[in-house]
């Protein structure tokens, strides 16, 4: 029987920190098809409390952990299949757990085309080049000429097939191709040069023109940025081994001889000496480099990943503004300023296009115009889009305000426009507004998001939001399924409004997808607002699975039961109910009183299906019923006279918002149309390993001015007291460099990629090395 390989639940728990049977419990309900976020708030019993990151980290390994299996499975039938299966092989098999490794065990019986190695074994040369390795005091040269015949015709061919024979055994030892790509990772260099000739074009790339850094701590920004310079036939890039070791038998080497126990200075030793320097240099040079240049890049795409998701969920869960009525206003210059009116439910009321601007330049017109939908409307809020126009436009929108009768006046607020564009060109826009012309869509998306951003961006592509490094340049489906993680978890986090919610807002709900989504608002029109979740059975196609996975986060206020506005799930109602029979007192009585829920043990209610976790939550719930994560609603406040990028002078201090957190800083929007940075060394009066530490996307900071670049468009910021502005100022410039090459601030398709740049054969085989399986 075949011996079994390591338990994936061990491997796993291992890693998540947890019990191999709070793992095997969380698989079980992911295979049953329940979703991350049903597991964390509904199911801790079941897991033992496993949170909805260590849940996700499960969920990602799981996919890779039984691919590994299967490739495992296939390897041993292979090999099975050639009768080479030893039980010490398929022990050694069982026992790997990386995809790399297993691939390595399998390169001697792999099936691939006919070597010089097997020409040379046909040519009858392999117990040469067996006696060789067993007895190194006869030299090969007198060993060889036994074996020339007719297909051998000398010496140096003989010599050559026996090197060919050691050679691929050298390059098909897993255990002594570990050993060297350890020994790689310890000293490699990752170093990049610029392509001559390439000197002008590639301008945004010079600071790696001639750059060297140790491969295993290079920061993921730089790596990416240095790979899209190569990309684009700017740079070239290498891992260079041992460079600074000038002997004559390099480390590799060494490694390699010992594996194969030559060092001696009998002649057979000397000549195996040779064969290895040729091996590394010929074979495994070339093909460890492009391992390691492989495992950098995986590296560098985790890293903007995690800082592209990161930044995302901080975005979705900005604090919302509220149901308040509010006017957007997506700026223009010759296009004109468009202007979309909202009630506080997010409907649109009123749209129109105003021209403050050259040519029209009807700046007393436009004002009239906003000024009379403020007082129709009774507008709270103005939401202004943050692109080409905004400083104009904010301004036109202060005097009109100044101009309007003593009293409440609306808050204008800067919002990121990040996605509007493809919003307004998408399909669920059309379907939303199928009369209203593409431009004035913006306008509605900028108002809608200030009101609730999350209820608005999750109708827009997370990849298009904008908050996100290379975002191009990383692999497109782990990016994907990243971000639509984030987008599922913040949905459910906050729950939704099962009477106001758009349907792309509902198919983000645990359980639910596009298509029940659209039934549950094609039944809602039709039928009326839902009174109670238990209507929800009565949509078409939605079952009762579906129904135990959404329930809970699906909110109705004011319907006919309480809890229905609750994120207590129906399934646990009757616990609700023993809690509220307990206080002797009315559900709705009892909902937000603190002192007598806090008077109750938690311990009394607990029973055989329902333990302490899910009563711990009941109570919380009852005590702040249908209580929102996200932070209160509040807006940074742009200098007066501070519109462009020429008006910045060191030292001034500005407000800004937070606009994206990267591995090396933040970049904050400080109302010049061009984001500051505030290096990781400038974020504050101490040492700050990851900026997401002290600031995350939408956050409201102080800010001075440390330096101006207007031709490259490059603002230096600290938000540190001391005023040591100098403190990493050359790695913030170079930081600074590689994000301009990577961030997209306004989203975009990704451009076509280049034919590789001619850098022989390394360049070849990076070229596709870098190509995405």
């Amino acid at each position: 029987m075949p011996l079994p390989s390591k338990p994936i639940a061990v491997l796993i728990a291992q890693e998540i920190k947890a019990t191999p049977a709070q793992v095997i419990a969380a698989i079980e309900l992911l295979d049953e098809g329940a979703t991350v976020p049903f597991i964390a708030r509904y199911r801790k019993e079941v897991t033992g409390g496993l949170d909805d990151t260590q849940l996700r980290d499960l969920a990602e390994r799981l996919v890779y952990l039984r691919e590994l299996e299967a490739r495992r499975t296939s390897i041993l039938d292979s090999i099975r299949s050639q009768d080479k299966l030893t039980e010490e092989l398929e022990a050694k098999i069982a026992a790997v757990t990386t995809k790399a490794e297993l691939e390595d065990i399998y390169l001697p019986y792999k099936p691939k085309r006919r070597t010089k190695a097997e020409i040379a074994r046909e040519r009858g040369l392999g117990p040469l080049a067996e006696a060789i390795l067993a007895d190194r005091s006869v030299a090969p040269a007198d060993r060889a000429s036994a074996f020339i015949t007719a297909e051998v015709p000398d010496v140096k061919a003989a010599l050559d097939g026996a090197r060919d024979i050691i050679a691929e055994g050298i390059t098909e030892n897993a255990d002594l191709l570990g050993r060297l790509r350890a020994h790689m990772r310890q000293v490699a260099f990752l170093r990049a040069r610029v392509v001559d000739g390439k000197q002008e074009a590639g301008a945004k790339f010079s600071d790696y023109f001639d750059h060297s850094e140790r491969w295993a701590t290079v920061a993921g920004h730089r790596a990416l940025a240095m790979l899209r310079g190569w990309n684009e036939e700017f740079l070239s890039v290498d891992i260079v081994v041992d460079q600074d070791d000038t002997s004559p038998v390099k480390p590799v080497e060494r490694i390699i001889a010992a594996a194969y126990t030559v060092g001696g200075t009998l002649p057979g030793d000397k000549w195996l000496m040779e064969v290895i320097g040729w091996t590394w240099r010929v074979k495994l040079s070339m093909s460890l480099s492009l391992d390691l240049m492989r495992e950098m890049r995986e590296r560098a795409e985790e890293e903007a990943i995690h800082v592209f998701a990161r930044n995302l969920k901080d975005l979705l869960l900005a604090a919302p503004a509220g149901s308040r009525a509010t006017m957007g206003l997506d700026p223009g210059i010759r296009t004109g300023v468009k202007v979309a009116v909202v009630d506080g439910t997010g409907k649109l009321l009123e749209t129109t296009t105003v021209y403050p601007f050259p040519p029209k330049n009807d700046i007393r017109g436009a004002q009239a115009e906003l000024a009379s939908l403020v007082r129709k409307y009774a507008i709270e809020l103005i939401a202004i889009g943050n692109g080409t126009g905004s400083r104009e436009t904010e301004r036109l929108v202060a005097d009109m305000l100044g101009q309007l009768p003593a009293g409440p006046k609306p808050t204008k607020v800067i919002v990121s426009e990040a996605g509007a564009s493809v919003y307004s060109a998408s399909q669920a826009a059309a379907d939303e507004f199928p009369g209203l012309d593409v431009s004035l869509r913006g306008a509605v998306s900028i108002a809608r998001r200030l009101q609730d951003p999350l209820a608005e961006l999750v109708k827009i592509e997370p990849k298009s939001i904008g908050v996100g490094q290379y975002q191009h340049d990383v692999d497109q489906g782990r990016l994907s399924r990243s971000l639509d993680a984030v987008v599922e978890d913040a949905v459910n986090a906050v729950g939704v409004d099962l009477n106001t919610a758009s349907a792309p807002l509902l198919a983000r709900v645990s359980g639910l997808g596009k298509s029940s989504a659209e039934a549950i608002v094609a039944h809602r029109d039709a039928t009326g607002p839902f009174e109670s979740r238990k209507e929800l059975m009565k949509v078409p196609r939605l079952g009762a699975r579906t129904f135990e996975q959404c329930a809970g986060f699906l909110r109705i206020p004011n319907g006919k039961e309480p809890l229905d506005a609750s994120s207590v799930h129906p399934e646990a109602y009757g616990v609700a109910k023993k809690i509220v029979a307990a206080c002797g007192r009315d559900l709705r009585a009892i909902m937000g009183d603190s002192a007598i829920l806090k008077s109750l043990d938690p311990r009394t209610f607990v029973d055989e299906r329902f333990g302490l976790p899910t009563v711990k939550d009941i109570l919380a719930e009852l005590e702040k019923p249908g209580r929102d994560p996200r932070p209160s609603f509040k807006t940074a406040t742009f200098a007066d006279g501070i519109d462009d990028i020429k008006d910045l002078k060191p030292g001034m201090l500005l407000e800004g918002t937070v606009t994206n957190v990267a591995a090396f800083g933040a970049f904050v929007d400080i109302g010049v149309h061009q984001d500051g940075l505030v290096h990781v060394s400038q974020l504050a009066d101490r040492f700050v390993k990851d900026p997401h530490e002290v600031v995350k996307a939408g956050d409201v900071v102080k800010v001075r001015v440390t330096e101006v670049d207007v031709p490259r468009k490059r603002i230096g910021l600290t938000m540190r007291k001391d005023g040591a502005a100098e403190q990493g100022g050359r790695e913030a410039r170079r930081d600074a460099k590689a994000d301009h090459q990577g961030r997209q601030n306004q989203a975009r398709a990704p451009q076509p990629k280049p034919q590789a740049p001619s850098q022989g054969a390394f360049g070849a085989a990076l070229a596709e090395a870098m190509k995405r399986k």
